[in-house]
């Protein structure tokens, strides 16, 4: 009775001792939503060359600001491979007008977050910190870009910390798997060498090769100055110009450069390193993949997401709702495996990493994986094509929480396919491929296709090469 005389009063309209009838009908629902315009990403090329880009949210107190660079491990050669992470190391240890204390005090007077990584294509140094604090944080990374110190006495300090890193990558049998992945599947080409490149390298590494890396690389075109968060776009342009107007504009065309840009060859292969005294057979095998720009990428990750991932010591292991995971629990057959879609500029890598310590059974445990890429090429339904795509598209958005994200998210598109799609866009492409695509996809990229295969620990029970490609093509 109380819900309805509401009701009935608010239709009516209510009165109160001093506001008297209220005349303006209710016009909007309580329940329906609010729309506000969406947050749009804004690019501008300085003279040099150097992109700047930024996506402002007015109600943000804190911005990442970044430099996302065109170079990696891929942009090395033989004799230098590991320059590239070796250099992100010394980056912070000084400058020609801060020493590394002075830089330490900046951060920490200003309460930011100063970070640095190396991909196989990628270097990027970014701080997080908040809005009042982002000319701070944006001089301190264009003086470390433009002006490392490079002292003799911090390459030798940073050579121990990076010979102990690689030991406790080595260590990490998921890492050691997928570089010989890498190193297999792109055979003596740039995007086959480990980020850190082999022992003797970073041994012999000298301050004139890290100099020289700076100066084939370092150029404002091959840079995007990256702002998220709440840094207006044209108070981060006139930083830009301010502070990085001095990079050189181009990128000399040296041999490793031109290496680099070449699209590298897949080759079928595989490397296998046993190992009993390690109690897992761990294995990877992939097909060559798409590019970041490829019109095929997300049904890539549509594929991907189809085939699932699965880790027995979860809870909800038994209802992972894809069909590989249900045969792998009801036989036992992995402790865990995960699917991957890994895409570089020109090229990529789809494929699934196994674990299983059922070492009787690891010729099924592959046998059930490829027969899975095979249904794929042949039999895909559309009511797992909308749950893949369901599961993509929320992975996706829960991956652009906080400024550091979208910020990665800006600075990786624009380098590898010069623009950036917003999450909108992203739903409506996702939205938009079908069961059919799936197997369109499955049948241009997987069915009888060379691949590439790496495995570490007690796997005796692998098959051949012979007989694993034999199985990547099969009717159901």
């Amino acid at each position: 009775m109380a819900s309805r005389r509401l009701a009935l009063n608010l239709s009516q309209g209510l009165r109160g001792p001093a506001a008297g009838r209220l005349t303006v009908p209710f016009r909007r629902g309580l329940a329906t939503p609010h729309h506000t315009p969406g947050l749009k990403t804004e690019t501008t090329t300085l003279k040099n060359g150097l992109t700047v880009a930024t996506q402002f949210s007015p109600y943000a107190q804190t911005s990442t600001v970044g430099v996302w660079i065109d170079a990696g491990s891929r942009a090395e050669t033989d004799e230098t491979s590991g320059t590239a992470h070796f250099l992100e190391h010394l980056s912070f240890k000084g400058t020609k007008t801060k020493s590394q204390q002075q830089i330490e005090q900046l951060v920490e007077n200003a309460g930011a977050h100063l970070n640095a990584y190396t991909s196989r294509e990628n270097t990027v140094y970014f701080a997080k910190s908040l809005n009042e604090d982002v000319p701070v944080v944006t001089e301190l990374l264009a003086d470390i870009l433009q002006n490392s110190k490079l002292e003799e006495s911090a390459i030798e300090r940073e050579r121990s910390v990076i010979l102990r890193e690689s030991e406790e990558v080595d260590k990490q049998i998921e890492e050691v798997v997928f570089d010989h992945l890498h190193a297999t599947a792109f055979q003596n080409q740039p995007l086959g060498r480990t980020i850190l490149g082999p022992r003797q390298n970073i041994e012999d590494i000298t301050r004139t090769e890290l100099s020289n890396y700076i100066k084939n690389n370092y150029t404002a075109d091959r840079m995007v100055l990256v702002g998220a968060g709440g840094i207006p776009h044209q108070d981060l342009v006139e930083l830009a110009d301010k502070h990085f107007a001095n990079l050189p504009s181009h990128a000399p065309e040296t041999h490793a450069y031109l290496l680099s840009k070449k699209k590298p060859d897949f080759i079928g292969s595989d490397v296998r390193i046993r190992d009993d005294t390690i109690p897992t057979a761990n294995i990877a095998i992939a097909v060559e993949g798409v590019s970041w720009g490829s019109e095929d990428y997300f049904t890539a990750l549509v594929a991907q997401a189809i085939v699932g991932n699965y880790d027995k010591a979860l809870g909800n292991a038994p209802h992972q709702g894809n069909k590989l995971s249900g045969i792998v629990h009801q036989n036992n057959l992995a402790t865990s495996y995960m699917s991957f879609s890994t895409s570089y500029s020109d090229t990529g890598l789809w494929g699934i990493y196994l674990t299983t310590d059922n070492l009787s059974n690891v010729d099924d445990t592959v046998h059930f994986a490829l027969r899975e890429w095979s249904r794929l090429c042949q039999d895909v339904s559309e009511a797992e094509t909308e749950r893949a795509k369901s599961q993509l598209k929320a992975s996706i958005l829960l991956s652009l929480d906080g400024t550091s994200a979208v910020a990665e998210d800006i600075g990786r598109q624009i380098l590898t396919t010069g623009r950036r799609m917003a999450p909108s866009e992203i739903e409506r492409t996702i939205d938009a491929i079908t069961a059919k695509d799936v197997q369109n996809f499955g049948q241009q990229y997987i069915w009888d296709k060379d691949i590439a295969v790496s495995a570490v620990g007690s796997i005796e029970g692998l098959f051949t090469y012979s007989r694993l490609r034999a199985d990547m093509s099969r009717n159901l």
